[in-house]
């Protein structure tokens, strides 16, 4: 079994393919187990990273440390695999990680990707708006009513269970998740500097994350583009997968990531839901 020994903790990770890598960093409702729907289309034309992130999963936070050991964690994963560079991928709280870690080792990165997240970046007063909104009318949700779009978990109940059963093997949720990414948060214009490939991507009917602030945010990350999808909620990765996977594979070639092998995820069109 991967394991990187961090001081006091373990961290697991997996190792998919071959030729330059993707990292795949899952959010709060998530681990390693989640990405299967993107690990079996990626690794075909890349070496593709999935790892639990500290208390999530197979890996350990016995310093309690939280979100405040998610970016050097990172740092050591990298390291201890010898990869300079990488395309990173980060879905809601591992939006949060990618993008500082970014922001502290630009130059590591080839390529960002900010699915269903603005975690660790600056609101400015209309997206605090819309956000201070969404993050009331949420307070009291199940994970599952947070994360999955209720027309998915009506049309999909199996896979709604299956997102849920995955979520019970963490240790961590949001009422223990402690520690910050950062001691202050990245601005839009300081992403913007990175130089660095960067694409938001969004559910059209996420209620942690709206749309619109997403879109404000967007906007605000100069040279920066986005991709949204209908009728999908919370997690685009899970809810939409065979578009969400087109749309990083395109990307990744946009940002100089040459597959190994030509790779789509659904060559004879998506199914209209």
């Amino acid at each position: 079994m991967p394991i990187l020994n961090i001081k006091s903790e373990q961290f697991y990770y997996q190792i998919h393919g071959e030729g330059e890598v993707v990292v795949l960093a899952h959010g709060m409702g998530g681990n390693h187990a989640t990405w299967y729907k993107q690990v079996s289309v990626l690794a075909k034309a890349y070496k593709v990273i999935t790892f639990d992130h500290r208390g999530f999963g197979l890996s350990t936070d016995n310093e309690q440390s939280g979100r405040a050991g998610f970016v050097s964690d990172l740092l050591a994963l990298l390291d201890h695999l010898n990869i300079e560079k990488a395309a990173l991928v980060g879905q809601s709280m591992g939006g949060g990680t990618v993008i500082n870690f970014a922001h502290q080792y630009p130059q590591r990165v080839s390529g960002l990707v900010i699915c269903d997240s603005l975690h660790g970046l600056v609101e400015s007063n209309d997206i605090a708006e819309i956000m201070d909104k969404a993050r009331l009318e949420t307070k009291g949700l199940s994970q599952l009513e947070r994360v999955l779009g209720l027309s998915f978990q009506t049309k999909q109940p199996e896979q709604a269970l299956l997102y849920q059963q995955i979520n019970s093997f963490n240790k961590t949720d949001k009422s223990n998740l402690s520690g910050n990414y950062a001691d202050e948060k990245v601005s839009a214009e300081q992403l913007a500097n990175l130089n660095v490939p960067i694409m938001f991507v969004s559910g059209q009917d996420d209620i942690l994350f709206p749309i619109e602030a997403v879109r404000l945010m967007q906007e605000q990350v100069i040279g920066s583009f986005i991709v949204e999808f209908d009728n999908c909620g919370h997690s685009a990765f899970f809810e939409k997968p065979e578009e969400f996977n087109d749309s990083i594979l395109s990307f990744l070639q946009m940002a100089g990531l040459n597959p190994s092998q030509s790779v789509h995820s659904n060559a004879s069109g998506y199914v209209a839901q």
